[in-house]
This record gives C-alpha cells, structure tokens and sequence, in this order.
C-alpha cells in the first residue's frame, strides 16, 4: 500500500459526510491509476448522503470524473500513462451474457453496484490501514485512484476535463436515454419532467435528434429558463399545470415522456401524457424499494410502454467517445452544462449547490 495520504471524501455510516485521508495501493492486474483533474456532483451521490441508498461501509464518494493514467498494472493493453479519460462508473465484465450481446449497461457480472473493484477488493485505507471503499467502484472525490482498465475510457486530449467528468454519467444518462433507451426520431414530440443535470442532457438530446416539440416541467422558472436555452419549446411549472392533461389537449399526448426525478408520484402520472403506443421512459433513480401503480387496462388498450433506464442504455466505451466528438464538433454545447467549479475542500457546499436545484453542475478539483 502506498505511505502517501491523500485527501478524500467519504461518507461514513453514523458520522456523515466528512474529510479524510487515505492510501491508495499501486494499481494491479488489468488496473489502472489516475489522475483525477475534475469530478462531477451528481444526485446519486447525494442518494447516500440523505440514506435513500444505505451503505454498511465507508465510501470515497464521487462516480463522474476525468483524468489522466499514470500507471497500468500487467495485462492493461488499451490505456498508456499520459491518455486522457473519462472514468465510466458501469465498469462491464465483457464476459457475462449480456455484455457479449451488446448489452454493457445490463452487466451481471460488474461489481461496480457493490462498490468494490472486480475481485471484491478496495485500492483504498485509511491512516490506520482499515479499508475505504469506492463509491460504485470509482471514489472519484479524491486525487488519485485505481480502477478497472473497463472503467477508464480514453478520450481525445483537447476535450476539457469538466466536460468529461459529465460524460461520465449525467450527459451520456441522458443523451442515452433518448437516442439509446427511448429511439427518439426526427419530430416525435417528448416532454421532459426535472430539468437538474440529468434531465437538461435529456433536453439536450431531443434537440440533437430533431425532436419536435419538447416540452420541459420544472418547479423552478430558473431551472426552465435554462431548459429552453438547451432546446426546450415549451416550459411548465408543474406545480401550476395538470402536465397529462395540457399534453393531451395541446399535442394529443406525446410520443415520449422522460421523468429525471426518480419521484414515485411523478412517475405515476407519465402514461396519462402519453399519445396511443407511447412511451414513458424512467431516467431519474427512486430510492431503494420505492414502489408506483399504473393504470393497467389503459396500457395494454392504448399498447403504451414504461421503459426502464439504466446509464442511458449505453456501452462507455463507444457512446463517452461519441458523445465527446459531437461536443468537440459543436453539436453538444456541453459547457453550459458546468456550474461552478470548486475546490474538493468544498465538497459539502457542493452538494449544497445540488440541493439547490439550479440545474447545472458544480465540478470539484482535487
């Protein structure tokens, strides 16, 4: 294990959220060591600081981030020291039924949800030597950390670190929700409801696909203002408007409907906005049990479908490359997705940045 302490956040089960320092261990067989240059805040991380998601363990926080590799441990053949990355949370075991059909994001085989590395290991301890762990296998609010080689996604150099830490989940979750989960074509109508990170890519990504209209629902006129200036059409104060019932007399219902919240009553009213053969895609993460009711007969009559939405439905290593052109290409104006930037001492106003729902993203720098 290394002798040099770094500084970290870690949520701690009955203590809270809190600064400390730890080791981190040389990266090992088919890992890699980085550089961290910039981490996102994201709601998932803010999940286990309010105890929707428990953790039994102390957890280096943070899963959206970009860096640099420093180190490759024996069998790492795609990344060298000096290749810029954007760490993707959903590290894939490539071996498993699903990820050799395609299908990374339904990986049964990552250990990345049990927040460890593959082997069930943490690269992390503490100034006594006890184990830290990695936040979806990541624990990006540091300054250095190991990581599966399935983890780090090379990208090109000139693309700004910030932007790539939001590749690393909230811009490739929401992009994907459309293009991947949801097909979105040129002209289907979409509504849009929570426009924090997660939901402004959605926005983001109807608008890259050409579709019309796209309708954005916020309880915030700050948050809409900055929903139209993504590609939004028309805004809503959900708090004001029966959402089902102007989407239905405006538009005829939509062809998708997009929930970014994770709100179990939110997600209950989707299938009413929605146009015959519709669909409600669930974007946005509920708490852990959170359950809802639909309206059973209306789904099957009206053939409307509710789709599930894990990481945009994408592979990192194809979609964050992608996604990272289309920016440098000027098709994704991802810089206004960034908020302010803050030093990782300030951790704790960051996540008071994310309480605040403005919609855009604080970045921390180690």
């Amino acid at each position: 294990m290394s002798s040099q302490l770094s500084p970290a956040v870690v949520f701690e089960p009955g203590s809270g959220l809190r600064t400390r320092e730890v080791a981190l261990r040389p990266a090992g067989p088919g890992e890699v060591e980085i550089d961290v240059r910039a981490a996102g805040v994201c709601h998932s991380d803010l999940h286990i600081v309010t105890g929707d998601w428990p953790t039994d363990r102390p957890l280096v926080l943070g899963h959206e981030a970009a860096g640099v590799v420093t180190g490759t441990g024996p069998g790492v053949t795609a990344l060298s020291p000096g290749d810029h990355v954007v760490l993707s949370w959903f590290a894939p075991c490539r071996r498993c039924r699903k990820c050799v059909a395609g299908q990374a994001w339904l990986c049964t085989g990552t250990k990345a949800v049990a927040n460890t590395l593959p082997d069930g290991s943490t690269p992390f301890s503490d100034a006594r030597g006890e184990p830290v762990w990695p936040y979806l296998g990541l624990g990006a609010f540091t300054d250095r950390l190991v990581v599966p080689e399935t983890a780090a996604v090379k990208v090109p150099a000139e693309l700004p670190f910030g932007i790539g830490a939001l590749l690393g989940c909230s811009i490739t979750t929401g992009v994907g929700a459309v293009m991947n989960t949801a097909g979105v074509r040129p002209g289907e109508s979409a509504v849009v409801v929570g426009t924090g990170g997660v939901g402004l890519s959605v926005v983001m990504g109807l608008r890259l696909v050409g579709a019309d209209p796209v309708v954005a629902v916020d309880l915030s006129p700050e948050r809409l203002a900055v929903a139209r200036r993504f590609g939004a059409t028309h805004t809503l104060d959900g708090a004001e408007t029966d959402v089902a019932a102007w989407c239905q007399k405006h538009l005829g219902g939509v062809d998708h409907a997009f929930e970014a919240i994770g709100s179990p009553r939110v997600i209950e009213t989707l299938p009413a906005m929605l146009a015959p053969g519709g669909a409600a895609v669930l974007v946005g993460m509920a708490a852990t049990g959170a359950t809802g009711s639909f309206n059973l007969f209306d789904l099957a009559d009206q053939g409307k479908r509710i789709l599930g939405c894990n990481y945009g439905s994408s592979v990192g290593e194809i979609d964050i490359p992608k996604l990272a052109r289309l920016h440098l290409a000027g098709r994704l104006p991802l810089d206004d997705l960034i908020g302010r930037v803050r030093p990782l001492t300030e951790a704790a106003e960051a996540f008071d940045d994310l309480r605040a729902n403005t919609g855009v993203r604080t970045i921390l720098e180690p």
